[in-house]
């Protein structure tokens, strides 16, 4: 059966894993009893939650004489590294592009990818049914892209295919009347326009893993392309390692993909897309050989992680009262964990009770902080801050690019909170009374930005940024949040009368009835300096009674606070208190007294 290795590459939202999806229904993969309803190639709860894709999933279908191995690749810049490694693995790529949207700074980074490791592009135009869809407008941009990220003639020379996944339509016209059901038109152009897998059965033995995959059972599992020759469950091979040693280790289980399963298989030859486990420690890049011939394939590169923050055990006051995981030994056989199958992140030790975490943005880091919450983690969190790289005595920081589109009216004030952290605007154009901004900026001016945008631009604002590279570093002081912090100096629970008498000091994070301990952030002062409060005080009492004084307290909403929010919210003397249930805000010095001497001296 001839084979075709694709990887459908997009920015954020445009529609990657919906198209997966439909293609995989329309394909005839599936029985004709089998229940189709809830398909998804997103399996994990957190990708479900906030429709993105955090890990980057292989299928498969076969469709006429053809098996079509597909990788669905994460959207986010912090995930971009494994977009990268995977077109180690393929021949071509699937660009969906957004009809109305265009091309977008994620559209640029992953291309940019594709092109120079030499994959001939397929462009599906989706979300067609639009009202304001572009079409033509849209693979103009594309073109523009292209040309500007120096295309061979032959990449140049692209397909496109106009499709709505969420209906499961498309067509091979940008007139709408013409989209008909399912997506043939499109695999019958992956078997026409990709080429098939280089690489040569006879030859011996070369794999290399591009992702790993971590199970209880075998430990570690390499995912990759078979590059040449044959391999075999209990083969002898050589494991070439990145520091130049080898490793002879016994081939325990091989795996390939059918739809959304993972099947064991009993060999696979050049061009297959497989996981093989048995080697504990596998790592991506490495090369596996025949015994006989040992010849290692060209490293892959792997993303530094440009941002870094300390994880550690709980130190509240209410520390055991929610999470059932809590001892640091727990804690660090949970980041090593983690460690076994993404290998952009980081763990080092920071002191016996924290370890130092470094991944690629707030996202990443994010996501691995909410995964560990949900299974029942206490844990403590720094502020995240950029990793600072020396050469030559130099300082260099991680720059980014960033565009954004807001409504006229709120450009001045994005423009000019920007202008305080650091940004170079690069280009600035207007759609339909959107105004589209391309900045370039420092990684750390980025801290904290995101829920300031969202307000400023009354929560109609699109921000996306990607890594740029590293430069000199400036002295300018951003990333620090400018108003302070309502503090509770006291313990028990908060009461309505209490908050009543704080709102016009500022915005409260708590409502009535919250327990809350010394040194718990509980609001958002109204001015730069930070304030002591009490939260728990009642009301005094009396045995008279005024007429009119007894009416009920109104309190305002307070302020939601979500894991992400708290994040970019916090300053370098404050931590997030992570707990299955509760997300608290509190100073790294809890009591009020031996804070106010600690500041005195700084």
């Amino acid at each position: 059966m001839e084979k075709r290795n694709v990887a459908i590459i997009a920015h954020v939202d445009h529609g990657k894993t919906t198209l997966v999806d439909e293609i995989l229904k329309s394909s005839g993969t599936f029985r004709e009893n089998e229940d189709v309803s809830n398909v998804s190639m997103d399996n994990n709860q957190i990708e479900k939650e906030r429709g993105i894709t955090i890990l980057a999933k292989t299928t498969a279908i076969n469709y006429k004489d053809y098996r079509i191995n597909i990788l669905d690749t994460p959207g986010h810049a912090d995930f971009g590294g494994e977009v990268e490694r995977i077109m180690n693995m393929v021949d071509g790529v699937l660009l969906v592009v957004d009809a109305y949207e265009g091309t977008m700074p994620q559209t640029r980074f992953v291309l940019k990818k594709a092109l120079a490791a030499g994959a001939k592009p397929i462009v599906v135009i989706n979300k067609v049914d639009k009202p304001s869809a572009r079409c033509r407008e849209v693979v103009d941009e594309v073109l523009e892209l292209f040309m500007e990220l120096d295309a061979t003639d032959e990449q140049l020379d692209f397909k496109v295919i106009y499709a709505s996944a969420i209906n499961g339509t498309s067509s091979l016209s940008d007139d709408l009347s013409t989209q008909t059901k399912g997506f043939t038109g499109l695999l019958d152009y992956i078997i026409s326009e990709i080429p098939a897998p280089s690489g040569d059965s006879t030859k011996p033995l070369q794999f290399q893993p591009a992702l790993l995959d971590y199970n209880d059972f075998v430990g570690r599992i390499g995912i990759g392309r078979v590059h040449n020759g044959i391999i075999k469950v209990g083969q002898m091979v050589t494991c070439m390692r990145l520091d130049g040693t080898t490793k002879q280790f016994r081939v325990q289980k091989l795996f390939g993909y059918l739809g959304l399963k993972k099947i064991e298989i009993e060999q696979a030859e050049a061009g297959d897309i497989i996981a093989v486990a048995g080697l504990a420690d596998i790592s991506v890049g490495e090369t596996l050989c025949d015994t006989t011939n040992l010849e290692a394939l060209p490293k892959l590169h792997i993303d530094e992680p440009t941002l870094q923050m300390t994880i550690g055990t709980n130190t509240s006051p209410f520390c055991g009262k929610d999470g059932k995981l809590l001892t640091a030994r727990k804690i660090e056989e949970r980041l090593i964990k983690e460690t076994q199958r993404d290998v952009s992140l980081k763990v080092e030790p920071n002191d016996a009770e924290s370890w130092i975490v470094s991944g690629r943005g707030e996202l990443h880091l994010g996501i691995l902080i909410e995964n560990m919450r949900r299974e029942g983690f206490e844990l403590e969190v720094s502020k995240p801050k950029v990793i600072i790289k020396e050469e030559n005595g130099v300082k260099l920081e991680p720059y980014e690019e960033l565009q954004i589109e807001c409504p006229e009216d709120t450009v001045g004030s994005v423009i000019e909170q920007l202008g305080l952290r650091g940004a170079t605007m690069e280009t600035m154009t207007n759609v339909n009374s959107q105004v589209r901004l391309v900045y370039t900026i420092p990684s750390r001016g980025l801290i904290g930005f995101t829920t300031n945008f969202l307000t400023l631009t009354k929560g109609y604002g699109i921000i996306n940024h990607s890594f740029k590279e590293y430069r000199e570093m400036v002295s300018v002081d951003v990333g620090e949040r400018t108003l302070g912090v309502l503090v509770s100096i006291d313990a028990g629970k908060s009461t309505a009368y209490s908050i009543g008498g704080l709102e016009d000091r500022g915005v409260m994070f708590i409502e009535p009835g919250v327990e809350v301990y010394e040194g718990m952030i509980v609001g958002e002062h109204s001015r730069e300096n930070d304030l002591a409060v009490n939260v728990t005080k009642g009301k005094n009492l009396t045995n008279t009674r005024a007429s009119g004084s007894d009416h009920t307290v109104v309190l305002k909403r307070p302020r939601p606070i979500s894991l992400e929010y708290a994040l970019d919210y916090i300053n370098a003397d404050e931590l997030v208190e992570v707990t299955p249930n509760f997300i608290r805000l509190r100073k790294r010095i809890l009591n009020t007294n031996d804070r106010k001497k600690f500041d005195s001296r700084n």
